[in-house]
């Protein structure tokens, strides 16, 4: 649904001393589409990675569609409400096949269709050279109204405000941060629509959905908990549940950077999300893409199984994994969500069901990776133990090793102590595969340092 790399992906060499297998740097043909899009359409190279990144996180899916048959890093839409692909092919020229499949078609493709919204909005040259003045043609793009709308522009100069690290098509994507302090016209007042809270969890916000997508009242008391991926963004997903035509609402929706939560059909009622299990499930969807582990945060762990706690507590429901299932297990349905990338042990631990205790906040430090990284038994080997996978990870501590180093400059001699995800446990992986980093700095996804191990 719709409602973010000079140097790459690094496979480093046995000696550890450089990465051999990065491509030279003038091969670099999304940052090289990127750069050639906003030239073309007149849109700030940042902006344009910030909307992309936040729409997929730069992950074009092989041309498959999100679930509101959105295609490709920059997620142009053909679905009945929103027409951007067809907007796009319009303007540039390119055939819609092209456009879905072809990451750098699609690129170009997505600012087409923002130059349109910014032309549409009478933004001038000088106001296009400006970053802060393309929010409102930002929140056209989401192809919401009023505080959704809102809710995605905030989204993407949050992203430009915080800087970004990502990997598309095997090459990193930068976009550095900056302060921002985005001219929100029409939105400036939106956000107060998004102001009322839950009375059934009051942590969450209450933005209902259409009533055309959900039944009043239920025909079965609430006996399960249902764990969805949207398949899309979360303002995307708000957005889709409110407009009637879509015919589908979960109960919740949780956000991957910060684990907001949104409700959007009360428990007492009947939300469409899972066909056979309507009547007796609550539904939870879960921003992000099954197939990109980067999505699911521990702050989305988190914020989510405090909701699956306190549903249970509240209706009865054993916290296990007969009554806490997902999309794919629920009888009668064709849905692959979750997906193998969801963590089931780990967010059963902080439910408090099975699985045991969930970790202790300094017990380890979350981070996101941006790429595979290889293992080694010490900071100073050059053998190859294992691998952690690109996503979110915990590693324990940092200590000084041998140095990193890309084709373009980048390094970083810190290694971090963590368990491999192939591999065995209490391995070191290079702190340069953090996609929260500076040359020789290791810090945690909340931007804190990460400790010394105490025998460093």
């Amino acid at each position: 649904m719709a409602v973010l790399a000079a140097a790459v992906a690094v496979a480093l060499s046995t000696t550890g001393l450089q990465a051999t297998a990065a491509p030279s740097r003038d091969h670099a043909p999304v940052n090289t589409a990127f750069t050639q899009a906003a030239e073309k359409y007149d849109v700030p190279r940042d902006l344009l990675a910030a909307v992309g990144y936040s729409e997929t996180h730069l992950d074009g899916h092989d041309g498959e569609p999100s679930q509101d048959l959105g295609y490709g890093v920059m997620h142009l839409v053909s679905n009945p409400v929103n027409h951007s692909l067809d907007k796009a092919a319009e303007i540039t020229g390119r055939s819609s096949a092209e456009l879905r499949r072809d990451t750098a078609a699609n690129i170009e493709g997505g600012a087409a269709v923002l130059r349109a919204h910014a032309d549409a909005l009478g933004l001038d040259r000088a106001e296009r050279r400006d970053v802060n003045a393309w929010y409102p043609a930002v929140a056209r793009y989401s192809n919401a109204e009023g505080a959704t709308a809102a809710l995605y522009a905030d989204t993407v100069y949050q992203f430009l405000a915080r800087g970004i690290t990502a990997v598309a098509e095997g090459e990193k994507v930068t976009v550095t941060g900056r302060g921002v302090a985005p001219d929100k016209g029409a939105y400036k007042d939106s956000g107060s629509g998004f102001a009322t809270t839950s009375t059934d969890y009051p942590p969450a916000l209450w933005v209902p959905a259409s009533p055309s997508n959900y039944d009043s009242g239920r025909t079965e008391a609430i006996r399960a908990i249902v764990i969805h991926v949207t398949q899309g963004l979360y303002a995307g997903t708000v957005s889709w549940f409110q407009n009637p035509a879509s015919e589908v609402s979960a109960h919740y929706v949780v956000r991957s950077s910060d684990g907001e939560v949104t409700q959007m059909v009360r428990d007492s009622d009947t939300a469409w999300h899972a066909r056979s299990g309507n009547p007796y499930s609550v539904g939870i969807e879960h921003e992000g893409f099954i197939a990109d582990p980067g999505w699911f945060t521990d702050t989305l762990y988190r914020s989510s199984a405090a909701l699956t706690r306190h549903l249970a507590d509240r209706y009865g429901i054993p916290k296990d994994r007969a009554h806490i299932v997902g999309h794919s297990e629920v009888p009668g349905n064709d849905h692959t969500d979750p997906g193998p990338n969801w963590n089931w042990d780990y967010y059963m631990q902080l439910v408090g069901g099975s699985g045991g205790n969930p970790p202790q906040p300094g017990d380890r430090s979350w981070v996101d990776t941006f790429a595979d990284a290889p293992g080694y038994a010490s900071p100073t080997s050059t053998v190859r133990t294992g691998v952690l996978k690109q996503g979110t990870n915990y590693v324990f501590c940092k200590v000084w090793g041998r140095e990193i180093r890309d084709s373009s400059g980048s390094y970083n001699h810190w290694w971090l102590l963590t368990d491999l995800d192939e591999g065995p446990a209490k391995q070191y992986v290079s702190a340069y595969y953090l996609s929260r980093w500076g040359d020789d700095e290791a810090r945690d996804n909340t931007g804190a340092e990460i400790p010394l191990c105490k025998d460093a």
